[in-house]
C-alpha cells in the first residue's frame, strides 16, 4: 500500500503537467486557426480592392466569351460545411483565375453584368495510407460544391451541381504542420476547381 501512495505520488503531478501541456497544445491550435483565417480574409480583401480600384480587360488574345456577358464578379462562396473559413480560399482561387484569364472584366457585384455564386456543399477528409503501426500517414480531402452564374438581373445564364475534387495532403505528429499541409491542399483544390470553371466558361458555355 506505501509504494502505491509513492507511485500515486509521483504521477500526480505528471498527470498535472500531461494535462497542461494538452492545453497549451489545443490552445496554440486555436490560435494558428484563427491567424489562417484572418489572414486569408486580409488577402481576400486585398485582392477585392485591386479589382474594385481598376479592374482587367483582355489584351490581345483571342477568346470565346459568353454573349452580352462583358464583366464578372465572385462573391465570397457560401460555406455549408462545418470546416471554417474554407469559403476563402476557394473564392480567392476563382477570383485569380478570371483576372489572369483577362477575357472579361472582374470587378465588385453593383458592377458586373454577371454573378458566379458559389456554395460548398460537403468537405471530407479520410485517411489513404498508414505506418506499420496503424497510423495516418497521408489523408484525402474531398470537396463538393455548386456554381451558379446569374445575369444581373437573376436571369441564370449556366449552373454546375455538385462539382467535385480531391487531393492528399501528410499528416505530422506536429499538428500545426498537420494543420499547415490541409490548408495548403485546400488551396489546391480551389485554384484546380476554379481553373476547370474557367476553361468550361470560355469554350463550353
Amino acid at each position: 500500500m506505501r509504494n502505491i501512495n509513492l507511485q500515486l505520488l509521483i504521477l500526480e503531478p505528471i498527470i498535472k503537467i500531461l494535462r497542461t501541456l494538452k492545453s497549451c497544445l489545443r490552445e496554440a491550435l486555436r490560435r494558428r486557426q484563427a491567424e489562417l483565417r484572418t489572414l486569408s480574409m486580409l488577402f481576400l480583401i486585398i485582392w477585392i480592392g485591386m479589382l474594385l480600384g481598376c479592374g482587367y480587360q483582355m489584351v490581345g488574345k483571342e477568346t470565346h466569351v459568353p454573349p452580352g456577358i462583358n464583366s464578372i464578379a465572385v462573391p465570397t462562396f457560401f460555406n455549408q460545411t462545418f470546416e471554417p473559413g474554407i469559403e476563402v480560399p476557394f473564392t480567392q482561387g476563382f477570383l485569380r483565375e478570371f483576372i489572369q484569364d483577362r477575357r472579361v472584366k472582374v470587378v465588385g457585384r453593383n458592377e458586373a453584368d454577371s454573378v458566379l455564386e458559389g456554395v460548398i456543399k460537403s468537405f471530407q477528409i479520410y485517411s489513404v495510407s498508414y505506418d506499420r503501426s496503424g497510423i495516418a500517414l497521408e489523408y484525402q480531402t474531398t470537396l463538393v460544391i455548386d456554381l451558379t452564374l446569374r445575369k444581373k438581373n437573376g436571369e441564370i445564364l449556366w449552373m454546375e451541381k455538385d462539382l467535385s475534387d480531391s487531393r492528399v495532403y501528410r499528416t505530422s505528429y506536429n499538428i500545426l504542420v498537420s494543420e499547415s499541409n490541409k490548408a495548403a491542399a485546400i488551396q489546391l483544390l480551389g485554384r484546380f476547381m476554379a481553373e476547370r470553371i474557367r476553361n468550361r466558361f470560355f469554350y463550353n458555355f
